[in-house]
């Protein structure tokens, strides 16, 4: 007989990750969920189904990753897409042309293209703030067809943080139907949950943390009420925006670990931190676990852990930056982060090349930063790689 835990809401997250979405298979008991590749399902008459139609529209696979994540973050529905994007993408339906939305400037290049140069040709309508938790600038900026407040925190990649509660609150005092979406992708529910801060809409890429392993991309999008998520879920579906659910299974497989795995990212980027905020060739670290970090406070009183992401500002009047990432012996010269192996990237010219010049230096953004997505390696090791290309890099 299958196991028959309930998910409650007293479940810790260690428990929820394991046994959220499991028990669908009634007839071999599989302990695992298994994968349902068929695109369609049989109707046993007209009219009625067991709940599933066709792939586009749901999939037990894909309906278990769903019901898991959903549960992590401690929202009432999620969809599952294709990709980090397509997930986005979805949210950004539930505005039509005319409406406006206020952001940061310092957000994921792809978000930014997005936003800058794509949904404004269906007439929606961006705002793109330096600081989002300037309240007055906030109240000047929202205006009666603002409809959405898009939250990035920590951003990417240079970690700043959005004050969710309050920025929520806020916004919510001054229109109650604007909504409220953050992406959580660089923390994951082990360490920030955004819904029990007041957003209404949680986005991740889970092609990072979530599944953890590099071999999959996915998003999702999770809401705080049954409304929005069907509205999510219709766009997703009318879209074809859906996740497959192959890639759903690998999701779901890769996030029975996400605990085990955010503890080893913290571990090691703190102690990578620390390293290289000491190193002379190092002009500034960015990560939220250093006490030199200018919003600490908030950090720990917003935050459940600092997470696996860090950058810095490499001096290049006296270190040449493509020396120092072709020494690297442990890192990836790559884009993408949240896996297990540590990847380091400059996101000048990778992860945030689509933004214009102009826009990524208001971002703060320069040549000299580098990003570093620290995976599950020893730290000393890590510690190791770094110091002996930073001495093979000098000029």
């Amino acid at each position: 007989m299958p196991n028959n835990r309930s998910q409650t809401d007293t479940s810790q997250i260690e428990t929820k990750v394991v046994h959220g979405g499991v028990n669908i298979d009634s007839t071999f008991n599989s302990v695992t969920t298994p994968i349902y590749t068929s695109s369609t399902f049989a109707f046993e008459e007209l009219g009625k189904h067991k709940g599933f139609d066709y792939t586009r529209s749901g999939n037990p696979t894909r309906k278990a990753l769903e019901n898991n994540l959903a549960a992590l973050e401690d929202g009432v529905a999620a969809s599952a897409t294709a990709t980090g994007m397509a997930a986005i993408t979805a949210a950004l339906f539930l505005l039509k042309a005319g409406d406006h939305l206020i952001t940061s400037t310092d957000i994921y290049g792809g978000t930014y293209r997005l936003f800058s140069a794509i949904i404004t040709k269906f007439g929606i309508e961006v705002t793109f703030l330096e600081d989002l938790n300037n309240l007055e600038t906030l109240k000047k900026t929202i205006k009666s067809n603002t409809k959405m407040v898009w939250i990035e925190t920590p951003s990417n990649p240079l970690l700043n943080i959005i004050d969710i509660e309050s920025v929520a609150s806020f916004t919510k005092s001054v229109n109650p139907e604007i909504i409220v979406a953050a992406d959580n992708t660089f923390l994951s529910p082990y360490f920030q949950k955004p819904l029990n801060l007041g957003c209404d809409l949680v986005i991740h890429s889970t092609t990072k943390y979530l599944n953890g392993h590099s071999d999959v991309v996915g998003g999702v999008v999770i809401s705080k009420t049954a409304e929005l998520g069907a509205q999510v879920a219709y766009a997703v579906n009318g879209l074809g925006l859906s996740c497959s659910p192959f890639d759903a299974w690998l999701v779901l497989r890769g996030v029975k670990t996400l605990p085990q795995r955010m503890k080893a990212h913290e571990q090691n980027a703190l102690k990578l931190a620390e390293f290289l905020e000491s190193h002379p060739l190092v002009k500034k670290v960015f990560y939220t676990g250093l006490p030199s970090h200018p919003q600490f406070d908030l950090i720990k009183k917003q935050m459940l852990g600092f997470g696996g992401m860090l950058s810095f500002s490499l001096d290049l009047e006296k270190a040449n930056i493509n020396q120092f990432v072709s020494n690297l012996q442990y890192f990836s010269l790559a884009e993408s982060l949240g896996g297990v192996e540590s990847l380091i990237e400059q996101p000048w010219s990778m992860s945030h090349a689509s933004m214009t010049e102009e826009a990524r230096l208001k971002a703060g953004l320069n040549p000299s930063i580098v990003r570093v997505s620290v995976g599950i390696e020893n730290a000393d090791d890590l510690i190791s790689d770094l110091n002996q290309s930073l001495k093979l890099c000098c000029c």
